[in-house]
C-alpha cells in the first residue's frame, strides 16, 4: 500500500489480507517520503487494522531517506520492517542496529526483499545473520532489471532464484512470500503464479492490488477437501497409536509422521483462516 496515499491506507482496513505493507520505498515518489511517514504513523497509531499484520516498507539505509523512515517507524505499532536492497548478512545486522537506535522494541522483527543478484547468491547466511530476521519477501521486478531475467508465464528464468530463497528460508525457519504479478487484468496468469508459488513452497504471495486478493487467498488456502484429509489422518494416526498399531493408512496412502505433522499444520492454518475472518 503506498504509503502517501491516505485512501488507500482507510481502505486497507477492511481488506481480507493477512498481511498490509505500507510502503515507503517504490511506491512513493522523492518529493512524498516525508508525507508518506506522516501519513503511515498517522494510520498506524489511529489502528483499526483488525487481525491484519502490519510492516513498513523503509528505504535503503543507503539512500537519503532511510535513516529518517528507521527513526519514524522504530516505535511505532507495526509487526515489522521490511529492508529493501539486501546483498549481505552485514546489512541485516545494520537493520537491526538502526532499529535499535531508534528505540524499537528489543523482539520487533525484521524483513528483507530478496532482489539482487548479490542477495540471492548469499541468501542462506542473510537467512541465518540474525535472529530478529522473520521473512523474505522475493522482489522479482527489480531482480528481473538487474540479471536481465524475462517476465514470461513459467517464471523459468526465477526458478533458480525463488528455490534458493525458499530453501534458505526453510533452513533459517524464516517465512518466505513470493513476488508480485503486475499484470492486474489477468486473473489466469495470477492464478497460475500463485499455484506455481504455493507448490514451490512459499507461504504466500505478495499483491500490488486489491482485486488480486481474492485469488491469492484462494489457492494458498487449504481446500476443504485438503482439510478434510488432514482431519482423518490425525484421526487415524491417534487410533493407531492408542491401539497399538504402527502402520496407519487413509484414503489408500500409508501416513508416517511426517505426514501428521503437515495435517496439523494445515489444520492450524484453517483455524487461524476462520478466526481471522471471524475477526
Amino acid at each position: 500500500m503506498p504509503g502517501a496515499n491516505a485512501r488507500a491506507l482507510e481502505k486497507a482496513r477492511s481488506m481480507p489480507a493477512d498481511c498490509l505493507i505500507l510502503d515507503l520505498e517504490d511506491a512513493v515518489a522523492p518529493d512524498g517520503k516525508a508525507v508518506a511517514r506522516e501519513r503511515i504513523a498517522s494510520a498506524v497509531t489511529e489502528g483499526g487494522y483488525g487481525p491484519r499484520e502490519l510492516i513498513v516498507r523503509v528505504n535503503g539505509l543507503n539512500t537519503p531517506w532511510g535513516a529518517d523512515d528507521v527513526a519514524a517507524m522504530a516505535q511505532l505499532p507495526i509487526d515489522a520492517v521490511l529492508f529493501p536492497k539486501v546483498d549481505a548478512p552485514d546489512d541485516v545486522v545494520e537493520a537491526v542496529g538502526a532499529l535499535d537506535a531508534g528505540g524499537a522494541p528489543a523482539d520487533l522483527p525484521v524483513w528483507i526483499m530478496a532482489e539482487t543478484a548479490r542477495c540471492i547468491l548469499r541468501i542462506d547466511a542473510i537467512a541465518g545473520a540474525h535472529d530478529r530476521l522473520a521473512a523474505v519477501v522475493m522482489g522479482t521486478a527489480d531482480l528481473a532489471k538487474e540479471t536481465r531475467v524475462r517476465d514470461t508465464a513459467d517464471r523459468i528464468g526465477f526458478i533458480t532464484a525463488l528455490s534458493l530463497c525458499v530453501m534458505a528460508a526453510r533452513a533459517n525457519g524464516l517465512d518466505v512470500l513470493d513476488g508480485v504479478h503486475f499484470d492486474l487484468n489477468d486473473e489466469g496468469g495470477l492464478r497460475a503464479a500463485c499455484t506455481q508459488g504455493r507448490d514451490m513452497g512459499f507461504d504466500g504471495k505478495t499483491l500490488i492490488h486489491p482485486k488480486q486478493i481474492a485469488a491469492a487467498n484462494d489457492v494458498f488456502g487449504p481446500s476443504e477437501g485438503e482439510v478434510e484429509n488432514a482431519r482423518q489422518i490425525v484421526t487415524a494416526w491417534g487410533q493407531a497409536r492408542a491401539e497399538g498399531l504402527g502402520v496407519v493408512v487413509v484414503n489408500g496412502r500409508l501416513v508416517e509422521q511426517l505426514h501428521v505433522d503437515e495435517a496439523k499444520r494445515i489444520l492450524a492454518l484453517a483455524k487461524a483462516i476462520a478466526g481471522s475472518s471471524a475477526d
